[in-house]
């Protein structure tokens, strides 16, 4: 992987539902159900297009798509928007994809007049890589939900503000 030749779409394809499966699936983070949420995303982007409110950038290096993104606005809200997915297929983990990923998400989400972005995730040991990610890119935990998604595993929500 070199990042001179990574490119970053915005366009949505059919293709990319099962993209998008084999990319959550090959992370041994999510389970079958998370998978099928993420999958479920696109093609609700497929369906409605952008008034869906979900957007999506891709990382492609010869045609071959290596990670993704999925963020939109929060409804009722003015300038504040959730991630929702951020995933890199797991032989591409740990390259810098994921950190450029986020970024163009930030700068999407900025040239849509979004200040605000939030990040959840698990508080399980297995994501504790997924929580220093985001630290390390400065976003702060502004809270966590005890027993959200299973008794001992709470949810993190994170914030980083844009400047």
């Amino acid at each position: 992987m070199s990042a001179q030749v990574i490119k970053i779409r915005n366009s949505v394809e059919r293709a990319d539902v099962e993209r998008i499966r084999i990319i959550t699936a090959s992370t041994g983070f999510f389970n079958p159900e998370e998978v099928d949420v993420a999958v479920e995303l696109i093609e609700e982007r497929l369906a409605k297009g952008p008034r869906s409110g979900y957007h999506f950038l891709f990382a492609e290096e010869k045609g071959r798509t290596l990670g993704y993104t999925c963020y939109g606005p929060i409804a009722g809200t003015r300038t504040s928007f959730d991630l929702y997915w951020i995933a890199v297929a797991a032989e591409f983990r740990g390259k810098g994809l994921g950190t450029r990923l986020l970024e163009a998400a930030e700068s999407a989400i900025r040239s849509l007049g979004g200040t605000r972005v939030y990040i959840e995730t698990s508080s399980r040991p297995l994501y504790e890589s997924t929580r220093a990610f985001y630290i390390a890119r400065a976003y702060g935990s502004v809270a966590v939900l005890d027993d959200f998604y299973a008794p001992g595993d709470a949810k993190v929500i994170y914030l980083k503000v844009l400047r």
